[in-house]
C-alpha cells in the first residue's frame, strides 16, 4: 500500500502510523517490556546473592537493607545503588553486543 493510498484509507491516522514507523515506538515498547523483565532478574540477583555475600562481612546484620549508621539507613541505599550499577552494566553490554550503538548514527 502506498503512502497516498494509506492516507486516503486512513485519513485521520496516517500521521500517527507514520510517527510509529519513523520513531521506532514498537521498539521502544519492546524495550520497556524487556527492561522490566531484566529488572526483575537483577533485583533477584542483588537481593538473593550479592546482598547476602556483602552482609557476611558484617556478622550481626541479616540483610543489607537493615544496615544503618545511627538513624540513617544506608543499607537500602547501597542495595539500590548496586541494583543500578548492575542494570546499567547489563543494558550497556546488551546494547554494545547487539551493535545497537550504530543505529542512530547518520549514514554517510
Amino acid at each position: 500500500m502506498t503512502e497516498t493510498t494509506e492516507r486516503k484509507v486512513y485519513p485521520g491516522i496516517g500521521g500517527f502510523v507514520e510517527f510509529i514507523r519513523e520513531q521506532g515506538v514498537v521498539g521502544l515498547a519492546i524495550g520497556f517490556i524487556l527492561g522490566g523483565a531484566v529488572n526483575t532478574v537483577v533485583q533477584s540477583l542483588v537481593n538473593s546473592i550479592i546482598n547476602p555475600l556483602i552482609t557476611l562481612g558484617f556478622g550481626s546484620i541479616k540483610t543489607l537493607s537493615a544496615w544503618s549508621v545511627g538513624p540513617v539507613g544506608v543499607g537500602a541505599f547501597l542495595s539500590a545503588l548496586i541494583n543500578l550499577i548492575i542494570m546499567a552494566a547489563v543494558v550497556y553490554f546488551i546494547f554494545k553486543g547487539l551493535g545497537l550503538d550504530h543505529l542512530d548514527k547518520p549514514k554517510k
